[in-house]
């Protein structure tokens, strides 16, 4: 060390200098490098907790919904309601006013039975040919169980007729074919609505 000149001490000071600064440059970068996984590794986490939060809620959503079908029985003469995700409570079945039919709550299975609305349907539809079909808006409100919990939803469903001549002097005869759903939801108004738009013309 004696042997070094000033400018020799000099540069092997800055030369320590430049590797003290070196490694205090790799040393923050690794603090860095292992913040920054540390975040990703957090926010991927949160994402998937995320994903996993949406799916089961739209798990939930499905398994709460109403989908309601109908068994064609005896002849046409009634409509079995069912879904099948839930047991059906109670059901009532609302007509459009001008109808002048008034709600319908099945005491015992969920139907729609053709004989609440047949006379009024058939005479708005005389005059016309025998051989008819047309679709009749109701407003559906069901109570069903989702587990141990009570739930009720309503929807406007469209049930599907055709009407067929019958036997001299007998007139003619309403069936029902089937049932679709017109939309979700629904009230008095929308169903009337619906009806004034498009009831069948004599």
């Amino acid at each position: 060390m004696s042997g070094e000149t000033p400018t020799e001490r000099r540069e092997a000071a800055a030369t320590r200098r430049r590797w003290v600064t070196l490694a205090e440059v790799v040393a923050v970068a690794g603090v860095l490098i292992a913040a920054l996984t540390l975040w990703t590794n957090w926010s991927d986490h949160r994402a998937n907790e995320a994903d996993k939060l949406a799916a089961q809620s739209s798990a939930a959503r499905e398994r709460t919904k109403i989908d309601l079908s109908a068994i064609v029985q005896d002849g046409g003469d009634t409509l079995l309601l069912k879904d099948a995700r839930h047991d059906l409570q109670d059901v009532t079945i609302t007509f459009p006013k001008a109808l002048g039919v008034s709600p319908q709550r099945p005491p015992a299975e969920p139907i729609i039975d053709k004989s609440w609305f047949s006379k009024p349907l058939l005479k708005l539809t005389d005059g016309g040919a025998d051989n008819r079909a047309g679709r009749l808006p109701v407003l559906v409100s069901v109570q069903y169980f989702d587990g141990d919990t009570t739930r009720s939803a309503s929807g406007i469903y469209e049930v599907i007729w055709k009407t067929e001549a019958g036997l001299p002097l007998m007139g003619r005869s309403l069936k029902l074919e089937g049932l679709r759903v017109r939309q979700r939801g629904g009230d008095q108004a929308k169903l009337d609505a619906i009806w004034a738009k498009e009831k069948p013309a004599t």
